[in-house]
């Protein structure tokens, strides 16, 4: 692998983790001025997939065939690790710091070794069993148990639910890219989330009046924007641009690379908290975040490669040319 190819890759998934740590805070902003965390997941949905889908249009015209069979696994596929992963970390980034939300939800690498190792019994590594101590504990830090519930139960067991639904999501990518290329592949996942939450919070009853609100920015930003500009963010910079920078990211670099550096991401949002909304971490919460990140890359890299099926290495010769698998490490 040359060092410019190399390079580029690094660049490319830090400028992914850098701008979906950003959304994270965007999100809060969105949340705390007027927009429910059902609003801003259906628009996020629709959005995202209309941009992804039109993506395909242009690029592989025959990706938006679907068979019956696939159909299915689609629509289960967006709404368990789409739907539920966003909606369930806007209600925790709501009632909980950015950076300890984040955190939370980034211990789905963890749940897929777990998943790998006794479920599907496949072969991982021993220092699995390290980054499993060292991730709760880092947690029982971040939460200071001792103290009793510290942190708040609704935003806890949301934070909880979105990593095991980003866990889902990884687990169900992977079969999903054995038939389709990943472009196409969130853009209908993202789809039947925007369906789901279309019919659970109808558009017609959108308070779409409610967009055109000036919101003031925090922290030390000057003046104000409106709050569909803060959504549009959040659906072109917060989620089609940095996904396809992974996409682009894993190309080079390969998906466990990628998904360590994306570890960037809960310590960029902590930071980017810290400095616009005023949301701090004590000194032993910083501590439990670094020892939780440690278990997460050892969990990251625990998952030994198992060869393929005869019949799953005859499928992968049927995705789109260039498609790659999505990194464990970065939410969607």
């Amino acid at each position: 692998m040359s060092s410019s190819r190399t390079s580029t890759g690094v660049l490319l998934a830090i400028g992914a983790a850098v701008l979906f740590a950003v959304n994270g805070n965007v999100s809060k902003v969105a949340l705390e001025n007027g927009i429910s965390s059902l609003e801003l997941v259906s628009m996020r949905s629709a959005g995202t997939a209309l941009i992804l889908l039109v993506i395909t249009a242009l690029r592989s015209p025959t990706a938006l065939r679907v068979g019956r069979r696939e159909l299915g696994f689609l629509a289960l596929y967006g709404l368990t690790g789409i739907a539920m992963v966003q909606w369930l970390y806007f209600v925790a980034i709501q009632r909980l710091p950015v950076g300890i939300a984040l955190l939370f939800e980034y211990t789905a690498p963890l749940m897929v070794a777990l998943w790998v190792r006794f479920v599907q019994k496949g072969p991982v590594k021993s220092r699995l069993w390290l980054g499993l101590a060292c991730a709760l504990g880092g947690l029982a830090l971040v939460a200071q148990f001792w103290k009793g519930m510290t942190l708040d139960p609704i935003g806890l067991i949301s934070a909880v639910g979105a990593g095991a639904a980003l866990a889902c999501y990884y687990l169900m990518g992977e079969h999903g890219q054995r038939e389709r290329d990943p472009i196409s592949l969130m853009g209908f996942s993202f789809g039947f989330s925007a369906i789901l939450w279309a019919i659970v919070s109808p558009w017609q009853e959108f308070p779409f009046s409610q967009l055109t609100h000036t919101v003031d920015l925090p922290g030390s930003l000057p003046g104000g924007a409106p709050l569909w500009v803060m959504v549009l963010w959040i659906i072109v910079l917060g989620t089609v641009t940095p996904f396809l920078l992974v996409l682009f990211a894993v190309a080079r670099l390969g998906p466990t690379r990628v998904g360590l550096i994306g570890m960037l991401e809960p310590v960029g949002a902590g930071m980017i908290a810290w400095v616009l909304l005023g949301e701090s971490l004590k000194t032993v919460q910083i501590v439990g975040t670094v020892i939780v990140l440690v278990g997460i890359v050892l969990a990251e890299t625990a998952r030994q490669a198992a060869q393929p099926s005869p019949d799953e290495q005859e499928a992968s010769t049927v995705q789109t040319e260039g498609a790659s698998p999505l990194p464990e490490g970065m939410a969607p």
